[in-house]
């Protein structure tokens, strides 16, 4: 596969960046162009209106569901405990898109809507088979998603220890739900 333009690569990290700090609102083609370092016209060279970025943003987060789903799937320890695992926001690339794709939504994207619903059925899909029950599976996934939220908005504790016993009493409680043979 032919490697992207470096230009384009940093129009879609600037666009993302200004989404996450400043909201979808702010993320104009002139704030990316500027943020990228970009001139207008080599931004709309790459991104000929503001739609097809946040198309091409789309685009990086299915991608990366792609990875998390094909880890997640391959998980020695299983579905249900590799999503409650990986619950925890820790500002990676799968976490960063999450969010854009999250506050997009929030603005009326349809897309991104569609997106993380297809995410959201495809880690209910592997947790369901690995738990086997389907109340076990919403709870797991209820589990991560309050988790990942909580995390993400700084409500769970800063130390890493806390953040490793809440994660521990939850990987417990999948367990006594749904016990593995």
């Amino acid at each position: 596969m032919p490697r992207r333009p470096v230009a384009r690569d940093k129009l879609l990290a600037a666009f993302e960046q200004i989404v996450l700090d400043d909201g979808e609102r702010a993320a104009t083609l002139d704030a990316v162009a500027a943020a990228a370092g970009v001139s207008k016209g080599g931004l709309l060279y790459h991104f000929p209106h503001r739609q097809a970025l946040v198309d091409a943003t789309l685009q990086q987060l299915e991608e990366l569901m792609q990875l998390d789903l094909e880890a997640m799937a391959a998980a020695e320890d299983g579905a249900a405990r590799y999503f409650l695992t990986t619950s925890l926001y820790e500002d990676s690339r799968l976490d960063r898109a999450l969010v854009v794709a999250s506050r997009l939504v929030q603005s009326g994207d349809e897309n991104a809507r569609a997106a993380l619903k297809r995410l959201e059925q495809s880690w209910y899909a592997l947790i369901l088979a690995d738990v086997g029950d389907p109340v076990v599976a919403t709870t797991v996934q209820q589990m991560g998603d309050g988790l990942y939220h909580n995390a993400s908005i700084g409500l769970l504790p800063d130390a890493h220890e806390q953040r490793h016993a809440i994660l521990t009493a939850l990987l417990e409680a999948v367990d006594r739900l749904s016990p593995r043979p």
